[in-house]
């Protein structure tokens, strides 16, 4: 068992959203549901926590009710191996959902997701100062992020 578990807060949609993220994402699973008890009005037997796994990724959803909304304050980063797999997180998360500036969108339930190229951390990271100002401000100019941009920026390629 993981030391912090993400819990997420849904307004009686977390099946169908944690059935939408084990979609998504590979090597993931259901780990348990609880149900209300059949005694309490409105919600009796239906789900009430759901906890899975997301490539490794242990959360929790929890069926709220509408009480609270997801915000961009919180987001989740999917850490990308090439553009190819920022493409296949973008278009998937991006189902029904809003895209947003830097590489985030928020999904069809109203969760924020920041989908990023691995790389993108390095680069920013790196020694070469005057690159990674060149790949901030094309960063700046981006929905999804899209790599070859990116390195062509911190090349000093003008584009």
């Amino acid at each position: 068992m993981q030391k912090i578990t993400p819990s997420l807060w849904f307004d009686m949609n977390a099946e169908e959203a944690v059935n939408f993220y084990l979609s998504v994402f590979r090597d993931s699973k259901i780990l348990s549901l609880n149900r209300y008890p059949e005694n309490i009005p409105g919600v009796g037997g239906k789900v009430m926590t759901i906890s899975f796994i997301l490539n490794g990724q242990e959360f929790v959803a929890l069926n709220g009710g509408p009480h609270y909304s997801f915000t961009p304050a919180v987001s989740f980063v999917v850490n990308c191996g090439s553009q190819e797999e920022v493409d296949y997180y973008w278009e998937k998360l991006l189902e029904g959902g809003a895209a947003e500036q830097c590489g985030w969108l928020r999904d069809k339930f109203g969760l924020s997701w920041q989908i990023v190229p691995a790389e993108l951390i390095q680069i920013l990271g790196s020694d070469n100062r005057e690159g990674a100002q060149r790949v901030s401000a094309a960063l700046l100019k981006m929905i999804k992020l899209d790599l070859n941009v990116l390195r062509d920026a911190f090349g000093g390629a003008r584009g």
